[in-house]
């Protein structure tokens, strides 16, 4: 373990990354028995696996039992020292690397990074924007805003929608949205589909998202913005929040944003980031490329650190793994669908490959289940049992 703690001390760091040792270092320091107790095999020669092993150890390798209480919060704040490090590390390499090893890094690590989660949203998100937003269903506005619900039913959203830039925590938010989806439409129509997106454009979208707010008591903030952007103009926009910003701004070495400034976030996020090597050169060798094309500045929101469990911590998984009920599985918030938006979901659901005909045969019926509040996956689930 000692031969561990000072290999970084060795290597040619650069002044972050050495900064950020000495902060590592200074909490190991504080449980510095407890880790000599741990047998290490695995010596990294470079900082970023050298993290990773490090996170290991004071994740699953380390004696809980025998820490004092007072030392657990030492442990916590480590662990957090060393993913918000990987995040750091790995955010770096987009400074230099050509997109084939950007593509490369993101097929090797697909399922750490839940990448065909991520895509899913995407490809639903595009297909909403054929609809106006005041016309979505409420829980299509979600999708786009990223709020997740449980209406999000794992059988049409086979993701989670809070990827790419949660707003869960932005109330005063989600609350204009509601009361003004026309004015949201309207913002979002400053942003092209396609094409060019220039300062002019941005600058009325962001007019139109601060008019939003007028009487309001609370302020519009940037984080939520990005949201918009980032899923009306994936290949554009690189969505932050105001726990992640930091990493970034960092990596990319720019100063760090504050979550009013909107101006900067055009100049240093979005042009910065439409520098980089990989941005320019993005091209296609085969449909997952294609599709990583398609969203490039999303792509920054993959490097961060992945927990070992991310897959479990989604949401969609969540849903779709919850406990049966003993009351039939009927949505217990008791909010029932209109037959309008019943329909909307149903007609999804079935059209997801895997549904046989004499399922889809069954619409109606299924239809009227989802508007008395059963979840659609539920449903489903419920006529294949009976019906083969």
């Amino acid at each position: 373990m000692k031969k561990l703690l000072i290999s970084p001390s060795k290597m040619a760091l650069a002044e972050q990354e050495s900064q950020i040792y000495q902060n590592i270092l200074k909490q190991a320091t504080d449980i510095s028995l407890n880790l000599m107790a741990v047998k290490v095999d695995n010596h990294p020669d470079d900082f970023l696996g050298w993290c990773y092993e490090l996170l290991d150890v004071v994740t699953t390798r380390l004696n809980f039992e025998l820490l004092e209480p007072t030392q657990l919060p030492t442990v916590k704040k480590l662990q957090t020292l060393l993913k918000d490090a990987i995040s750091f590390l790995q955010l770096k390499t987009l400074r230099v690397a050509p997109w084939p090893v950007i593509c490369e890094y993101l097929k090797q690590n697909s399922d750490r990074v839940l990448l065909n989660e991520h895509l899913a949203l995407c490809a639903h998100i595009k297909l909403l924007q054929q609809t106006p937003f005041q016309d979505l269903t409420a829980e299509d506005r979600l999708a786009y805003t990223g709020k997740h619900t449980a209406n999000h039913d794992p059988a049409v959203y086979r993701f989670d929608v809070e990827f790419f830039a949660s707003t869960k925590g932005a109330k005063a938010f989600h609350q204009q949205v509601d009361d003004q989806p026309h004015a949201v439409s309207t913002a979002l129509g400053h942003i092209p589909l396609t094409g060019e997106v220039t300062a002019e454009h941005y600058q009325a979208f962001v007019m139109a998202y601060l008019h939003l707010f007028v009487g309001c008591d609370d302020k519009p903030t940037l984080a939520p913005a990005t949201r918009l952007l980032a899923m009306r103009r994936p290949d554009v926009f690189t969505p932050i929040t105001s726990t992640k910003s930091d990493a970034l701004c960092s990596a990319l070495n720019i100063a760090k944003l504050n979550n009013r400034d909107f101006e900067r976030y055009w100049q240093d996020v979005v042009l910065t980031v439409a520098r980089l090597p990989w941005f320019a050169m993005a091209h296609a060798q085969d449909d997952q490329e294609q599709q990583l094309a398609d969203i490039k500045a999303l792509l920054p929101c993959l490097f961060f650190y992945f927990d070992e469990d991310a897959n479990e911590q989604s949401n969609y998984y969540k849903l779709l793994h919850k406990p049966k009920r003993s009351t039939g599985n009927v949505n217990t918030s008791g909010r029932k669908r209109s037959k309008e938006s019943a329909e909307q979901i149903v007609d999804r659901a079935l059209a997801q490959d895997d549904i046989p005909q004499h399922i889809r045969d069954k619409r109606d019926s299924i239809v009227q289940e989802v508007e008395k509040g059963r979840s659609v996956a539920d449903t489903i689930s419920l006529m294949r049992a009976i019906f083969g």
